[in-house]
């Protein structure tokens, strides 16, 4: 594995139009299965300021209208003209059923509720693609250089709450950000103790996808399956930190301190299951371009992926090594691209 630095390979996007506006305020949004951010931005020539920002838990609004007008209301004498909003789940005819949330949200509802007719909804990883658009080299951390010259379509794969994961379409000069649904395809075993997973999984999900594995919730899935299938033991202060707060978050502190078997060992299992899906996602996409890590939980494991170990799990890609070594790899250390990418998007929307 190549000496780590930062590098600042970005995706070319179309710069949005500009109708002689001297100033244009945007809302934008990045709505999850835990928390939902609200931004308020202004646009002035293409360049973007976020003037306030409100984080609000999910699952304390009865639907999402409610948590917008509550936002819009304190916007004062700025308000928004156009409305974008990254949702966890497929985006169809401007409708979706939010994966984690079992509820429905529409662009005409968002319309209705706010009196704005230029809204989008878009996924969350579409809308963190875009967010690329926005970054600073200091907001990268480069796992692999890559190629010197590495043009191409991109990618990006991004675990929290769930799994997300995006391409980014290259047409020779510009990339083009597609979403995906990838996070919910069948998990893929290797080995024996995969197997065993497999099948402890199958016992309490209907399908093991990788999001089952590849997430906050699958991380802490792993924990339990090496504890209670293959007795690795759980101190008593650890069952005691997990009740109190975050157990995936507990787990992988543990393990960056290089303490307690069962933790290193879950961190070790799931880094080597985000390398392996990162390697799928790259042949299938054709990533030459590049690989990003982004998500809430990339960033925070950032010196358990820097080891070496995720990339000589993603390197096992039949025949691809030639393909795969050429690709970059980065960290996005910025938890709000999302947030960033929905407003640039907005800035694209006709009024």
């Amino acid at each position: 594995m190549q000496t780590l630095k930062k590098q600042h390979y970005l995706p070319r996007f179309i710069a949005p139009a500009h109708n002689g506006e001297s100033k244009t305020y945007l809302l934008a949004g990045d709505l999850g299965g835990t928390k939902t951010n609200l931004a308020l931005y202004s646009s002035t020539n293409g360049v973007l300021d976020m003037i306030r920002e409100q984080k609000y838990a999910s699952r304390d609004y009865a639907n999402f209208s409610e948590i917008i007008q509550h936002f819009i209301g304190e916007c004062g004498e700025t308000p928004p003209k156009r409305i974008c909003i990254g949702v966890a789940g497929p985006v169809v005819k401007g409708k979706v059923e939010l994966t984690n949330l079992s509820r429905e949200l529409s662009e005409d509802e968002i319309r209705q509720s706010t009196g704005i007719s230029a809204v989008a909804l878009i996924n969350d990883l579409e809308a963190t693609a875009y967010g690329l658009a926005t970054l600073s080299p200091q907001q990268l951390t480069t796992l692999h250089r890559g190629a010197a010259d590495n043009t191409g379509n991109m990618t990006i794969i991004a675990p929290g709450t769930g799994l997300g994961m995006a391409g980014l379409y290259w047409d020779g000069k510009n990339h083009h950000p597609f979403p995906t649904e990838g996070g919910h395809t069948d998990f893929a075993p290797r080995t024996d103790l995969d197997i065993l997973l497999l099948r402890y999984l199958q016992e309490k999900y209907d399908v093991v996808s990788w999001e089952r594995l590849i997430s906050g919730p699958g991380l802490y899935d792993i924990y339990q399956f090496l504890r209670d299938v293959k007795g690795m033991e759980e101190p008593v202060d650890l069952r005691a930190a997990m009740n109190a707060g975050d157990p995936s978050a507990e787990i992988s502190k543990a393990a960056m301190e290089g303490k307690i078997p069962v933790c290193i060992k879950t961190m070790e299992l799931f880094v080597r299951y985000l390398a392996r899906e990162s390697c799928n996602l790259v042949l299938k996409m054709k990533a030459t371009g590049g690989l990003f890590l982004g998500g809430g939980i990339p960033p925070k494991i950032a010196p358990l992926l820097e080891t070496g170990e995720f990339y000589h799990h993603y390197m096992q890609g039949d025949r691809m090594a030639e393909l795969l070594a050429s690709v970059p790899i980065h960290i996005v250390n910025n938890d709000k691209s999302a947030l960033w990418g929905a407003a640039f998007y907005a800035e694209l929307l006709a009024d």
